[in-house]
């Protein structure tokens, strides 16, 4: 039973992580780390795809090893919040929820700001 519900809470926070990729109050990160912990936990078949088959996996290995961003990553996920958040913000008519919104964009840019970013090490012995 408990395999069953790490799949189902695996497979939900895939689709709210890779939904998060274009709405801007959906984060990615979170979710697709909580994928692969609930696959490490009840399915190595599903664990295997989301590290070396999704596009995610990547960017999931890199996590693992060096706890930083690979090198150029940073800047495209800030540029892609800047235009998500911007569109959101345009769309949105309620001042309130403007300043909410800015709020929020100015926060998630500090917070992937202060992340390191870490080159792969080259395992060419």
């Amino acid at each position: 039973m408990q395999r069953i519900i790490l799949l189902i809470i695996g497979w939900l926070a895939i689709v709210l992580g890779t939904l998060g990729v274009v709405l801007p109050l959906l984060p990615t990160t979170p979710f697709i780390l909580l994928a692969a912990w609930c696959f490490a936990r009840s399915s190595p078949r599903f664990h295997d795809w989301l590290l070396y088959r999704s596009w995610f996996g990547a960017y999931i290995r890199h996590w693992q090893q060096h706890r930083a961003l690979p090198p150029g990553v940073k800047l495209r996920a800030m540029l892609l919040i800047i235009c998500t958040f911007a569109l959101s913000i345009w769309l949105v008519k309620i001042v309130w929820l403007r300043i909410m919104l800015l709020g929020m964009l100015a926060l998630l840019l500090l917070f992937m700001w202060r992340m390191p970013v870490v080159e792969a090490e080259n395992k060419h012995d």
